[in-house]
């Protein structure tokens, strides 16, 4: 006789919304949603910079092709030389058709296979996970604010009101060598995540977020995180990605 332990599997559902928001007239913002094989990321194109429109959706329009794989540590080099070839792909294009000038764009990619997940970003677009009605950043921004906190200049509680706070320190399409940061996690079973630019966080305050979360509909959670950015006058552009872990069926032995 022998002991097996089942460990039951997460069936990962997802709720997408993106607008251009209150005040700008172009959606810089993309968004992609692959839960089949457990692929989500947002992209913001940077402000002030020429066509971040399309920065953007060079990015997600790259990760969309994609293929599923077996083992997580297979997905994330998949993913990162997908994010240094974009990179490339956007400083040439920029070279070419705008004379040098800027174009870029912010990114946050999730990825999760069974019970280990991984996060890759550069810039502020950010991942959360949700578990036992906590809210909790998994990415770490790429910003002068963010550096000013780690080295104790600035309280982070000051920091929300400081005029520099969307001052990014790195993006794609910017530099030559893309540096992307990369930080692993668990999953369990009732876990939600939160991918979102910087215009549902900088519009929605952080217990605001918290409440939405906790809707058990992962579209309806979606939409109210929307509603309230937009509610509260979204001066920016804002996504929002929300992945929930359900139950999955046990195969049968």
């Amino acid at each position: 006789m022998t002991d097996t332990t089942y460990r039951r599997p997460i069936s990962w559902v997802s709720g997408v919304r993106t607008d251009v928001g209150t005040v700008r007239t172009v959606n810089e913002d993309a968004v992609l949603a692959k839960p089949d094989i457990g692929l989500w990321a947002v992209a913001d194109g940077m402000g002030g910079h020429k066509v971040g429109d399309i920065a953007s959706n060079k990015i997600v329009d790259a990760l969309a092709v994609v293929k599923d794989c077996t083992a997580l540590s297979d997905c994330v080099d998949v993913i990162e030389d997908c994010l240094i070839d974009v990179n490339q792909l956007m400083l040439e294009y920029a070279q070419i058709m705008f004379d040098g000038s800027t174009m870029g764009s912010t990114v946050v990619v999730m990825v999760i296979k069974g019970r280990i997940g991984a996060c890759l970003w550069v810039g502020d677009s950010r991942l959360y996970r949700f578990r036992n009605q906590q809210l909790v950043q998994l990415s770490r921004d790429h910003s002068q604010l963010e550096e000013m906190i780690e080295l104790g200049l600035i309280s982070r509680e000051a920091s929300e009101s400081h005029p520099n706070r969307n001052v990014i320190t790195r993006a794609v399409g910017v530099e030559a060598q893309l540096n992307v940061d990369m930080t692993l996690f668990t999953t369990q079973v009732g876990d939600s995540f939160l991918l979102c630019s910087d215009g549902l966080y900088n519009a929605v305050a952080h217990e605001e977020i918290v409440q939405s979360m906790t809707i058990r509909d992962v579209q309806q959670s979606t939409d109210q995180l929307m509603a309230k950015a937009l509610e509260s006058g979204a001066r920016d552009n804002v996504s929002v990605i929300v992945v929930k872990g359900n139950p999955g069926r046990v195969s049968a032995a």
